[in-house]
């Protein structure tokens, strides 16, 4: 029986890359387009969801874990909004990277080498972010399992990933890896993708409710990504511990 939801294969190869995690134009170029829609959808559904004033530092009332933050793209503008952060990754390198990166911007964010299985904590989280994260775990389940338990109750959860669709083949690795050269080839995994549905039936398992499931879309001819109804490649989904 699998206890673990780190996958060694992923972890090292996220490592070999994880002194370009701040290179806009480097081998996470994707990632940083992605950042701005991810912000403003996280930023906006907290702020709803808990009933926070609209400021320069409107979560500052809330205490948030980034799972599998890789080098603080989301950790550090949720900190600049005021959260309490702690960011995790299963490699150790990419959480150096963090560190030093926030240290140079003066910014107090929690990084630590962990997975939610084996995460120590005092206190649960008001927020967790699984953003492209479940799709490299070894175990979809025990992930989500490990996730509730560190969530307080009527906290949320957001998952963005891939969805396990023929348009998610032909896109995300066909398109992305090997004809734009967006991603390094091998960078995901079809079989790894999964189903809202069957997201939503494992998070039901574990107390996590489904609120909110929306597409992502890309344009490529503004070069920027947009919240769409379409979920067949990209989606995002906010999930509420009841």
């Amino acid at each position: 029986m699998k206890t673990s939801t780190i996958n060694k294969k992923e972890i090292e190869k996220f490592s070999r890359i994880a002194e370009e995690w701040w290179d806009p134009t480097g081998k996470f170029k994707p990632l940083h387009k992605f950042n701005p829609i991810r912000i403003s959808y996280i930023k906006e559904k907290i702020i709803n969801s808990f009933k926070l004033e609209n400021s320069d530092k409107p979560l500052q009332k809330i205490r948030l874990l980034d799972i599998g933050c890789g080098g603080g793209l989301l950790s550090e503008p949720m900190s600049r909004l005021g959260a309490e952060v702690t960011g995790i990754d299963a490699s150790e390198k990419n959480i150096q990277v963090a560190k030093l990166h926030a240290k140079k911007n003066n910014l107090k964010i929690n990084y630590l080498t962990a997975s939610p299985e084996n995460l120590k904590i005092d206190r649960k989280f008001d927020v967790i972010l699984n953003m492209e994260i479940i799709e490299h775990v070894e175990d979809v389940d025990i992930f989500l399992k490990s996730c509730s338990s560190l969530l307080k109750k009527e906290g949320i959860m957001f998952v963005a990933t891939i969805n396990k669709t023929l348009r998610s083949y032909l896109f995300a690795i066909i398109g992305a890896e090997y004809i734009l050269r967006w991603l390094p080839i091998g960078t995901h995994e079809w079989d790894k993708f999964i189903d809202p549905n069957d997201l939503i039936k494992i998070s039901k398992k574990y107390n996590l409710q489904l609120q909110n499931l929306d597409g992502m879309k890309f344009n490529i001819i503004t070069d920027k990504w947009s919240i769409s109804s379409d979920k067949s490649i990209n989606y995002i989904g906010k999930f509420n511990k009841v």
